[in-house]
């Protein structure tokens, strides 16, 4: 556009310069070319627009908004047009306690009093987009600076509200995953109706004073050692059942052997012996002793 109106004014002063006055006619010339070659260039560039990968633009003129989006390319448009671009990839915004990690300089953390009064600090991150079609909307409606407007208050103010159904204690460790799908059903809400698509939001560190940290923290190493020896009697329940099945087993063993084994069958084992070791090839004296003993055997 700059270009576009350099060159018409220089066109003009070309022609103003055209006069029958040789000097000026030398001026005038040039002038008038240099004009035309600035208006051409001028208006090539104001009517082809370049929208990188991961964008749209939307056009307005004069102000006014217009309800169309230019998609990733070269777009040809009115060269009086002003294009406002929307990054429509993933973005995140952060709200930490640590300097220089989120969005804002210094200890941006959300602070909130749960249901047992005590003050919690949160560190969030939130995983957003816009909706390209709703671009020329957000542009109308909020401007293009959507996340300090939207994004943060939003954010701050939800968590806030659905941190008082819950204690300091449940945030910390059993109920923090219902606490966020709780806000992010709620943030989602309000994002959605406003054009913007939430895609995840991560609640990345929660902080209890340090009085109730100490507290959970005993407990929980109190409830470890609980889980831990009631381990350990299990097993040795375990190994006094085994000890016990063993037992019995040996015991059951002794009264079959006893119950079941005579005099004459210990005999008969006795003789089947004797009838081995004489078939033996090996040299061997045999010294038969009274009724009913069992003979030594000699190589």
């Amino acid at each position: 556009m700059i270009l576009m109106i350099l060159g018409l004014m220089l066109f003009i002063a070309g022609y103003m310069f055209n006069s029958p006055n040789a000097n000026l006619q030398r001026i005038a010339r040039p002038l008038s070319i240099a004009g035309v070659i600035f208006f051409l260039i001028g208006f090539s560039t104001s009517v082809v627009r370049k929208v990188d990968t991961g964008q749209v633009g939307v056009p307005s003129l004069f102000g006014e908004v217009q309800n169309k989006t230019l998609e990733s390319g070269l777009n040809f448009i009115n060269p009086l047009d002003d294009v406002t671009m929307f990054d429509i990839k993933t973005q995140n915004y952060t709200m930490s306690a640590t300097h220089d990690e989120g969005d804002k300089e210094g200890d941006d953390a959300i602070r909130v009093l749960t249901a047992d009064g005590l003050e919690v600090i949160i560190d969030l991150t939130v995983l957003y987009r816009i909706s390209p079609a709703q671009a020329p909307a957000i542009l109308k409606q909020i401007g293009a600076d959507y996340k300090d407007k939207i994004i943060r208050p939003i954010t701050r103010t939800k968590i806030r509200d659905n941190a008082v159904y819950y204690d300091a204690v449940s945030l910390y460790s059993t109920r923090r995953d219902e606490f966020q799908n709780r806000i992010f059903k709620a943030i989602d809400i309000d994002l959605k109706n406003r054009g913007i698509i939430l895609e995840q939001l991560l609640i990345r560190n929660i902080n209890l004073p340090a009085s109730v940290k100490q507290t959970i923290e005993s407990k929980i190493n109190a409830e470890q050692e609980a889980q831990k020896m009631q381990f350990v009697l299990q097993k040795e329940k375990q190994e006094a059942e085994r000890k016990r099945v063993e037992a019995q087993g040996i015991a059951d063993y002794q009264r079959i052997i006893s119950t079941g084994l005579s005099d004459k069958q210990l005999q008969y084992e006795a003789i089947k012996a004797q009838r081995d070791l004489s078939l033996s090839p090996n040299a061997k004296v045999i010294i038969m002793g009274a009724k009913g003993n069992t003979p030594i055997i000699l190589n």
